[in-house]
């Protein structure tokens, strides 16, 4: 009887859907009225999420799930697991069922929870009121610091894979998984190569290889320039020279005292914005670097204050390192990304404003360009009084 019900209930929900779908016409549509009906339908989505997810625990086939959602395989596998830390996680059942979250932000939160039980309430207060990319890197420091004690560097070692494909155009994508210290030191000359690819098309904007072929008045995005560097680099071409540090890792004092053996509660062994390393890897890493010593009370890991518009490159390493106490990088203040921040003068230099830790936010680059136009047109950038 109650299943009958049930059944009833949905037929008339998806009865309204349809009829709601026959007769939106979004081209006549107020933009107002827009974004309401915008966030309805978001909110009917993220409700049936949770019948998809919890029906999965019965169905438990990932191949069937696939084909009733018209979803592939890897997020049918996703809904099945989701399901399952579902029933251990009412936290988690909770925000979904009520239709707080989605189905992806539920998965993203239930992969944190299995490999850290009780995490699941902070990542659904994240997942409210932040990005979706904030809440994938909380999710992810989260699964990785519990992982740090289960031999993560051996499963990070055995996880490396790299392949290639072409797809419809011709295009050839080069996938590589790599261990994060292997990894972050390539990509991290990958973009100063790019970078000095686009200084030279804003310099030589004539030149017609430089430009956006959709847009010929505007220069090529930074990703196409990434490409570019890419190539370059794996042709032994690129100079991919960075002012920045190609690796920085951070490493409790006591973890090295030890003998870089294990990680404890409390202490760190990890690069910041990417996630842990292992002891052994960090200490063969600090044989052949430059070291420096970080310290901090637990609260400030850094004052300065500095009227030139260039950061010294050992106060840029600490400012990158993220706030105290986690220390764990940077991510743009406006819409939370990590790919290529740079640092912005709140209050802008051209106004006298200083380098110093308040008045230095990261950004990414859209967000920079976008909050130095709105400067400029507010005329925040105007030469203040001395």
């Amino acid at each position: 009887m109650f299943e009958r019900e049930q059944s009833t209930d949905l037929s008339d929900a998806i009865a309204l859907l349809e009829k709601a779908n026959a007769e939106l016409q979004p081209e006549l549509l107020e933009a107002s009225d827009a974004r309401r009906l915008l966030d309805a339908y978001g909110r009917a989505q993220k409700l049936a999420a949770f019948g998809i997810a919890a029906l999965s625990r019965k169905v438990d086939d990932p191949g069937e799930i696939a084909r009733s959602t018209g979803t592939s395989m890897g997020a049918a596998k996703a809904v099945v697991a989701t399901g399952k830390v579902m029933g251990n996680a009412p936290d988690l059942a909770a925000a979904l069922q009520q239709g707080d979250i989605s189905m992806d932000q539920a998965t993203k939160i239930a992969s944190a929870e299995e490999s850290s039980p009780g995490s699941a309430a902070a990542l659904i207060d994240v997942a409210r009121t932040e990005s979706f990319c904030v809440l994938t890197d909380k999710a992810r420091a989260v699964k990785l610091a519990a992982e740090q004690q289960r031999d993560l560097a051996s499963r990070q070692h055995a996880a490396r894979s790299g392949r290639s494909y072409s797809d419809e155009l011709g295009m050839v994508h080069i996938h590589l998984t790599l261990e994060p210290h292997v990894g972050a030191p390539i990509v991290a000359r990958a973009e100063a190569e790019a970078v000095r690819i686009a200084k030279a098309a804003r310099s030589e904007p004539h030149r017609g290889d430089l430009k956006d072929k959709d847009n010929p008045s505007e220069i090529e995005s930074f990703e196409r320039y990434l490409a570019d560097a890419y190539a370059a680099l794996l042709a032994g071409n690129g100079k991919g020279r960075t002012t920045r540090p190609e690796l920085v890792v951070l490493v409790s004092h006591s973890v090295a005292e030890r003998g870089w053996n294990d990680v404890r509660d409390g202490e760190v062994c990890k690069i910041p914005g990417l996630g842990p390393v292992g002891p052994q890897v960090a200490k063969q890493i600090a044989k052949d670097a430059f070291l420096n010593g970080v310290f901090y009370d637990g609260k400030d890991l850094r004052q300065l204050k500095r009227w030139s518009r260039n950061i010294p490159v050992e106060v840029k390493v600490a400012l990158e390192l993220g706030e105290p106490p986690d220390l764990d990088g940077v991510r743009c203040v406006d819409c939370g990304n990590r790919f290529r921040t740079e640092f912005d003068h709140v209050r802008p230099h051209a106004a006298r404003g200083p380098t110093s830790h308040t008045n230095l936010k990261p950004r990414c680059w859209p967000c920079h360009q976008a909050k130095t136009a709105r400067d400029r047109k507010t005329g925040k950038d105007t030469p203040r009084e001395p």
